[in-house]
C-alpha cells in the first residue's frame, strides 16, 4: 500500500444530494447520526439534535459538550429562533481584567456558562418526536467504541498544540499519549460517553443542576475559576424572533444580537444600493463592493453589538434601509477605504442543517469558539469548556465590556432564507468573523447570479481580516480579480487551499410545490450531505 501525502493540488468539488429527508453536516459521522433518527421515524429536530450531540465527539476540535449553540427553524408554519449562549459567571468582573488590552483566550478567565446542552433539551422539549435518550445513542457509541479521526480534524488537533500545551486539563484528555491522532486513527472518549449518558438519563438536569454541575463547580474552585453551580442553574436557552433583511425580494434571517449575524444583513442592505448584475460574479468590481459593504457593517457591529440589555442601539435601527443607504454612499467603487462606525440611532464552529418530508427545517450551529475552547476540561467528565468570554472587550464603558451575568459578543450564527414568507433554505458557514462574510457572499451568489447552492458554497472567497484589516483571498480566486482589488488599494494576503480561514458551509435548499430538498456540503473541510 502506498504511503500517501495529504497535499491537495486541485480544487475538488462535491455534488449535491436530492432527497425528501436531508442532513448536512461538517462531519459525515454526525450527518449519519441524524439520518438514523429520520429513518427511525424522527423529525428534523431529532436529526439536528442527534447530529449536534454526535459532533461533540467526532469533531472535538471545533465544539464539545461544553459549547454554546444557536438555531433557527421552520416548524412547519413559522420561523423561530433559539439562543442557547451562556452568560458570564456572576463572579466575573471588569476589575479582574484591569490593565489587559484584550480578553484571554485560554484558562478560566475565558469561560462562560456552556449552553449547548440547554439547546438540545429546549429544542427537544418543544419539537422532538423520539425519546430524548435515543438521540444520544450514536454519539455514545462513537465515544465508547471509538471513531476514525477525519483528515481535517486531525489537522486541527495538531494545530491546537502550540496554543494549549500549557493547559494541563487539555493535555491530559486530548494528548494522553503525548501526541495528537493521525488521520484515520481510532480514538475513544470514555469520559464523554459516561457524561452523555448522564445528560440523556436526566434530560439535561445533571449538567445544570446535578452531578455534572457539581463537578464543574468543584474544579473551578480548586483551580481558580469563577464558574459556580448557581451560574449553571440560572442558565436557560431563550426563544427569540429571528431578525431579517429582504434583499432583492429574498430575505436573509439571522439570530439577533449579541451575535454577529446582523452584519450579514447590514452588508446586504448596503450592497443592495449598487447594480452588480452587469458585472461578473467573481470579478473585481463585485468583490470590491462586497468587501466595502462588509467593512462598513463590521465597523458598526464592533462598536454597538453586545448583550442586547446593554446595547446603545436596536437591531431595527442598525437594519434601517435609509441608514444603510446612507452608509452605502461612503463607498467609492474605484478605491478601498477605511470606515468608522455610523450612528444608526439617527435613522463566531460547526454547522449543520436538517430537513424532513413534513416540511420542518432546522439550521443549527454549535461551537467552543477557538479550537478546543478554553483548554479547561473537567476531570472525569470530558467536558471541555468553551472560551466565549474572549468575545468581551476590556474597554471601559463599551456596551460589550466584560462583566457579570452578560452574554458576550458571539461569532456563531445560523442562517435561514425565506421568500414571500415561505421557507427556502437553511445554511451556515463556520469560521469566526468569516461567518457573516460567508453568509453575504453565498446569499449574493444565489440571489444576484442564480448560482446553484453547491456552486455558491464552492466559489472562491475573500475575508476581511478582523485584526490587521487586510483582505485574505483564496489562491484559486481569478488573477483578474486579485489584481483589480490591489489596483483599488486593497492589501491582499493569498492563502493556500484548503485553508481553515474561509470557513466551511452546508446548505439545504427546498424546492417549491412539494419537490425534494437539495443538500450540499462544500469541499474545504470534512463534511457530507446525506438523505433518503
Amino acid at each position: 500500500m502506498p504511503s500517501f501525502t495529504y497535499d491537495f493540488p486541485y480544487t475538488t468539488k462535491k455534488l449535491p444530494v436530492f432527497a425528501n429527508n436531508v442532513v448536512a453536516s461538517s462531519q459525515h459521522l454526525a450527518a449519519t447520526a441524524g439520518l438514523r433518527m429520520l429513518a427511525k421515524g424522527g423529525n428534523a429536530v431529532d436529526a439536528a439534535i442527534a447530529s449536534a450531540i454526535a459532533i461533540t465527539i467526532v469533531e472535538p476540535t471545533m465544539n464539545g459538550i461544553g459549547s454554546d449553540a444557536f438555531c433557527i427553524l421552520w416548524d412547519g408554519s413559522k420561523l423561530v429562533g433559539l439562543n442557547a449562549s451562556g452568560h458570564s459567571p456572576a463572579l466575573m468582573t471588569p476589575d479582574q481584567y484591569a490593565g489587559q488590552a484584550n480578553m484571554p483566550s485560554t484558562g478560566w478567565g475565558s469561560v462562560t456558562v456552556p449552553g449547548a446542552v440547554s439547546l438540545w433539551t429546549a429544542l427537544h422539549g418543544r419539537y422532538g418526536k423520539l425519546p430524548f435518550a435515543d438521540l444520544f445513542e450514536p454519539a455514545i457509541k462513537y465515544a465508547h467504541d471509538g471513531f476514525r479521526v477525519s483528515y481535517m480534524v486531525a489537522r486541527q488537533w495538531a494545530r491546537a498544540v502550540d496554543r494549549l500545551r500549557g493547559q494541563q486539563d487539555w493535555v491530559r484528555d486530548f494528548m494522553p499519549s503525548g501526541r495528537t491522532p493521525q488521520p484515520g486513527e481510532v480514538w475513544k472518549f470514555p469520559d464523554q460517553a459516561k457524561t452523555l449518558a448522564k445528560i440523556a438519563e436526566s434530560g439535561g438536569e445533571a449538567f445544570y443542576r446535578g452531578e455534572l454541575a457539581e463537578a464543574m463547580d468543584t474544579h473551578a474552585r480548586a483551580t481558580g475559576g469563577a464558574l459556580r453551580r448557581n451560574d449553571l442553574a440560572e442558565h436557560q436557552a431563550d426563544w427569540v424572533d429571528p431578525i431579517g433583511l429582504t434583499y432583492r425580494g429574498t430575505t436573509l434571517h439571522e439570530i439577533p444580537p449579541s451575535g454577529q449575524g446582523i452584519a450579514a444583513c447590514m452588508a446586504l442592505g448596503i450592497l443592495e444600493n449598487f447594480d452588480i448584475a452587469g458585472h461578473d460574479c467573481d470579478g473585481p468590481e463585485v468583490a470590491h463592493l462586497r468587501i466595502e459593504a462588509m467593512k462598513l457593517a463590521f465597523a458598526d457591529i464592533w462598536r454597538y453589538v453586545a448583550d442586547p440589555r446593554f446595547m446603545d442601539v436596536t437591531p431595527a435601527q442598525m437594519l434601517d434601509k435609509h441608514y444603510l443607504k446612507s452608509r452605502a454612499k461612503l463607498i467609492d467603487p474605484k478605491k478601498a477605504k477605511e470606515f468608522g462606525p455610523g450612528t444608526p440611532k439617527d435613522g463566531g464552529t460547526i454547522y449543520l442543517g436538517t430537513a424532513d418530508e413534513s416540511g420542518m427545517m432546522v439550521s443549527l450551529i454549535q461551537s467552543n469558539y477557538t479550537g478546543f475552547g478554553s483548554g479547561i476540561v473537567v476531570p472525569g467528565t470530558g467536558i471541555a469548556l468553551q472560551n466565549r468570554a474572549t468575545g468581551f472587550v476590556t474597554t471601559k464603558g463599551h456596551p460589550n465590556e466584560v462583566g457579570p451575568r452578560k452574554r458576550p459578543f458571539h461569532t456563531i450564527i445560523p442562517a435561514f432564507i425565506t421568500k414571500d414568507g415561505r421557507p427556502v433554505a437553511t445554511f451556515g458557514l463556520m469560521g469566526g468573523a468569516m461567518q457573516p462574510q460567508g453568509h453575504m457572499q453565498v446569499f449574493s451568489r444565489i440571489v444576484d447570479y442564480g448560482q446553484n447552492p453547491q456552486a455558491a458554497i464552492d466559489g472562491p472567497r475573500w475575508r476581511v481580516h478582523e485584526t490587521d484589516k487586510t483582505v485574505w483571498v483564496e489562491e484559486h480566486m481569478p488573477a483578474e480579480t486579485t489584481s483589480g482589488l490591489e489596483a483599488r488599494g486593497h492589501k491582499l494576503t493569498r492563502t493556500k487551499w484548503p485553508s481553515f480561514d474561509f470557513g466551511s458551509s452546508q446548505i439545504i435548499w427546498r424546492f417549491p410545490e412539494g419537490g425534494p430538498y437539495l443538500g450540499a456540503s462544500e469541499s474545504r473541510r470534512d463534511g457530507a450531505a446525506v438523505g433518503f
